[in-house]
């Protein structure tokens, strides 16, 4: 075994070590690290007798679960690739990733059967007898449980090396068509290292997952707890529903969440009624994915009385680049951090490669142990997302005195209006300050005289309906606060179901931009 344990190996340990911890649980089930670590085997047996073998991909369509828990694990026992997909994605989509991930098994929850029936015909890499079904039984379809059942629980024997891929994750393709990321077992267990010590994790913890294990964020910090023998609490993340994310704070004890600022807003906004549930247990929270405006900051502290706020930023492909601690909340309003422990200094470049002087805008670029290895079949794509070792997720960002760092938007976001150049999130913060607004995002349109115009979509509050809200008195909020060329010309109104995001909520703005362009 390698000096430096991976999830599985790590597993096995952690079974031995607290074999009466709960290490899974979910609404119906709970399972000890023992019965875990029986399980897990059962899968990977299984997935060998398939005729699978370290390198392989296999593909996981399935919502947040125990079971895609189970595949995470049996795949870091086996040497082979797990390959998860978005849940939300459509036939063609899923079929596009199956295809150019060169999956040869696919295992689906029941509810996604469909999705695939609809592909499956053109799945040729994919044989008959490797489609896995978990809940109720398909025509075609191994049953999950009846699979395992029938393997022995003893460890796998297999080779895995800190080296080898463990993870071929696809971006949410907020640029273009997804890409796949190769991520190895050393840049995971770098990540559960360094963050459980950066964040102050222990054994007692107990962490809600929320996010879609479809999605990096969920990979790390699910697996975190598990790496250091802690409980985590699976929750479907088909939909957000913030009122029983408060009720599950209570009754299990939780003491973190992951969330991004969509939950977030969700959470400050329920009634007065689930606003009396006990949320006490909650230690620390982390806010991450997309940049937290500075109202939803305080009023996140507020609701949650005494609790360690983080902000982190990082990407599918740099793992966590800087955070943002508690004691630098208030202090550092809009920044998100300095370096993560274990990252190597953070860089801010113009187009020419030079480093801009401090407090001016550049791309951000990065290194460090938790970085991966490059995108799946794409090297000109993997080329050009460095200069050196360094790595560019394509955000702006700008460093102040005190070597803390702030993002000032997505590169592909920048609108360009009359040669000026206006990020998006600078009028977004801005705009989301008035009182009718829920949520909003600034996009460029066509202009004949400026080339682009500056455009803010915007989603009422609930109870709020769109025709008791001026758009001159969104437009006007604006003046005073920013340049001219920087204000909305245009708002639209929209619910908050037809904004475009991504399966952890970030919104697409590209999406939305083809959307609106289509009026």
């Amino acid at each position: 075994m390698a000096f430096w344990m991976n999830l599985g190996q790590n597993l096995k340990v952690n079974a031995k070590k607290f074999p009466a911890t709960v290490a899974l649980k979910d609404a119906r089930r709970s399972l000890t690290y023992p019965e875990l670590n029986r399980r897990v085997n059962r899968l990977a047996h299984a997935l060998l007798a398939m005729g699978l073998v370290k390198g392989d991909k296999v593909a996981v369509l399935m919502e947040n679960s125990i079971e895609i828990v189970e595949a995470y694990l049996a795949t870091a026992k086996t040497g082979i690739v797990i390959v998860p997909i978005n849940f939300r994605l459509v036939g063609q989509e899923v079929a596009y990733i199956l295809e150019n991930s060169d999956a040869k098994a696919l295992i689906v929850h029941d509810a996604f059967a469909d999705t695939v029936a609809s592909i499956r015909g053109q799945l040729e890499a994919i044989p008959g007898d490797r489609y896995v079904v978990v809940g109720k039984e398909k025509p075609g379809y191994l049953p999950y449980e009846a699979w395992i059942a029938g393997a022995p629980d003893t460890e796998p024997e297999a080779r895995v090396d800190p080296e080898d891929t463990w993870i071929l994750i696809y971006t949410s393709g907020t640029t273009g068509k997804p890409k796949g990321v190769l991520r190895s077992h050393r840049s995971h267990i770098a990540f559960y290292l360094i963050n459980a010590v950066d964040f102050g994790f222990s054994q007692h913890d107990i962490c809600l997952n929320v996010m879609p294990l479809c999605h990096i964020n969920s990979t790390f910090f699910t697996f975190i707890f598990t790496y250091i023998g802690a409980t985590v609490y699976i929750h479907p993340a088909q939909s957000f529903r913030a009122e029983e994310i408060l009720e599950i704070i209570e009754r299990e004890k939780i003491t973190f969440i992951s969330l991004i600022p969509t939950h977030y807003n969700l959470i400050l906004n329920v009634s007065e009624e689930a606003k009396k549930r006990d949320v006490r247990s909650i230690k620390k929270l982390l806010c991450s994915s997309a940049p937290v405006r500075k109202s939803m900051k305080r009023a996140i502290m507020d609701f949650f009385p005494g609790v360690e706020l983080y902000e982190g930023y990082g990407s599918t492909e740099a793992g966590i680049v800087t955070v943002l601690k508690p004691g630098d909340q208030m202090r550092k309003l809009g920044s998100i951090g300095y370096e993560s422990l274990g990252t190597d200094f953070v860089k801010i470049l113009d187009e020419q490669g030079n480093e801009v002087p401090v407090g001016e805008v550049g791309e951000l670029y990065s290194k460090g142990p938790m970085l991966f290895d490059g995108y799946y079949k794409l090297p000109e794509k993997t080329a050009s997302a460095f200069r050196g070792d360094w790595f560019s997720a394509g955000d702006m960002a700008r460093k102040d005195a005190d070597g803390y760092y702030e993002i000032v938007d997505r590169k592909d976001n920048m609108i360009i209006t009359g040669g000026e150049h206006v990020y998006p999130s600078e009028v977004e913060e801005v705009v989301a300050s008035h009182e009718c607004v829920f949520d909003c995002a600034c996009v460029g349109l066509p202009d004949e005289k400026w080339g682009e115009k500056v455009v803010a979509v915007v989603v009422p509050k609930p109870g709020i309906k769109r025709e008791e809200i001026d758009p001159k008195a969104i437009m006007d909020c604006c003046r005073g606060k920013m340049a001219g060329y920087k204000r909305p010309k245009e708002v639209i109104f929209m619910e908050a179901e037809e904004m475009p995001r991504t399966p952890t909520g970030k919104i697409l703005h590209r999406k939305l931009k083809e959307k609106l362009a289509k009026r």
